[in-house]
């Protein structure tokens, strides 16, 4: 857990950076709990839990990027030390460090250790649940202990409906050790009450389904990242011997590990949902199996020298060290995200004028303007009809398009705020190509800024550009 905690807090700021995924989280979180409500029934209602809880510690400690990712990284420790547990109970105190270092060295841990999003959230009660699993595979245990694991599958359900994926896993588990037929029925009930408890989010959450469906749908190519987590993992079922009928590192990790990334996959062909982050809390069977392959290596050296097999996993460790730095550090860059939502505030600052009107391109990059206010005192928002807040939105709802068009033509000068051309989709959406068509036809650009995904570019009216109908120099 220190390991993990270490790796979490270095380079936890990331200059400052925040990206589009985290504002979501950080001008949510700045609302009062009502509006929060409000916003949630209209969209990110599978984020509502998290949203409540970063929520509470923003008015706690403040809003910070301390604040905002420090959840993110105590969660991902407590996932290590439940990882490093099992290992530690199902095959022996290398097996168990070793897949508890491991688990924090992973690059998509890394990447999410310090994301202010609820994917490492999920994986800590990943790790809990399945803790509880093997507790009750060893020894016999009372109701409550199956409560503890009910609720602990709620929160994650909660936080993330896709997680419920990690109960065919668990079933999976289930039968591969043979389990005795009471663990079965009280398996069954207390999962059964779990998914009962999540079913409304699940359905509510269905009538949001439009946000993701910028998701692409799965190609051959998005294949191979799963193809050789699961074939890393394999070797590890391999070398952990399993014994059909006995619990073991291979009958806890492979199922965690291949079910919610197979029933990604399968859900997938019917609707694209495939992002590595839905099932992050995968990796935990990844680490168990790479500690079994640590372990192996270390039974295999000890054979000759029992001496020398006690500097297999810190060898291990320098070396994945070593090897992954390059990853490690450019995942603490602001550069490792798609953008960063304040790198132009400060040429915001430095560019407007009093009077001046500022634009977003798409609406969603108005983002920028709700984590940092401050930059766009003075600036008005000439396509905003109603603000986020006002409207239970992320983005606010937007005038027509007539509307902004006429608003922009009483413009001497407008801000644009949009994406870097290197990141930038095609304009879609009526309002958006009206923005981009007044634009060109009737400004010029006399300045542009690019940092880190995001665009600032400055346009002045063209003498020629005529008035609204109504409107007279």
């Amino acid at each position: 857990m220190l390991w993990t905690v270490t790796l979490g807090l270095w380079g936890l700021s990331r200059q400052g950076s925040v990206w589009r995924d985290e504002a979501a989280t950080w001008q949510v979180a700045q609302r009062s709990t009502a509006d929060i409500c409000r916003m949630l029934e209209n969209v990110d209602v599978v984020h509502g839990c998290y949203y409540l809880l970063m929520h509470a510690l923003f008015e706690c400690f403040g809003a910070s990027t301390t604040t905002l990712r420090v959840p993110s990284v105590l969660a991902m420790a407590v996932a290590a030390g439940c990882v490093a547990v099992i290992g530690h109970r199902l095959a022996g105190v290398w097996v168990g460090s070793a897949a508890g270092l491991a688990l924090g060295l992973l690059p998509a841990v890394q990447f999410y250790l310090q994301e202010g999003r609820p994917y490492a959230c999920v994986a800590a009660g990943a790790g809990m649940s399945t803790l509880l699993l093997v507790s009750a595979l060893q020894r016999r245990v009372r109701g409550l202990h199956w409560a503890a694991y009910g609720t602990t599958v709620v929160l994650m359900g909660l936080l993330n409906w896709l997680s419920l994926m990690i109960l065919p896993a668990h079933l999976a588990t289930l039968l591969w050790c043979r389990a005795r037929r009471d663990v079965l029925t009280r398996w069954t009930a207390a999962s059964a009450a779990a998914v009962v408890c999540v079913l409304p989010l699940i359905v509510f959450s269905r009538g949001q389904s439009a946000q993701v469906s910028w998701i692409p749908p799965l190609t051959w190519h998005m294949l191979i990242g799963p193809a050789v987590l699961l074939a890393i993992g394999g070797v590890g079922a391999l070398l952990d011997r399993p014994q059909p009928g006995r619990i073991s590192v291979a009958a806890v990790g492979l199922p965690l590990l291949a079910v919610p990334q197979i029933g990604l996959l399968a859900l997938s062909l019917v609707q694209p949902l495939f992002l590595d982050r839905y099932v992050l809390y995968s990796l935990l069977g990844l680490a168990l199996l790479i500690g079994a392959v640590i372990g192996a290596a270390a039974r295999a050296v000890g054979a000759r020298s029992r001496s020398a097999s006690k500097w297999i996993l810190p060898a291990v460790v320098a070396v994945a060290m070593a090897a992954l730095m390059p990853q490690s550090l450019a995942k603490r860059s602001p550069e490792s995200r798609v953008d960063d939502v304040v790198a132009i505030t400060s040429d915001v600052r430095r560019t407007k004028e009093t009077g001046n009107a500022v634009l977003f391109l798409p609406s969603a990059r108005r983002d920028t303007r709700s984590v940092s206010p401050d930059a766009f005192v003075g600036l008005r928002d000439v396509a905003l009809a109603e603000s986020p807040v006002k409207s239970a939105t992320l983005k606010g709802v937007e005038a027509s398009p007539e509307r902004i068009r006429a608003a922009m033509l009483l413009q001497e000068r407008i801000l644009l705020v949009t994406d870097a051309p290197s990141v930038a989709r095609p304009v879609t959406g009526e309002r958006d190509r009206m923005k981009a068509s007044v634009l060109k036809r009737y400004f010029r650009l006399v300045a542009d800024e690019q940092v880190r995904g995001r665009r600032l570019a400055v346009y002045e009216r063209l003498e020629s550009a005529p008035l609204p109908s109504g409107r007279h120099s």
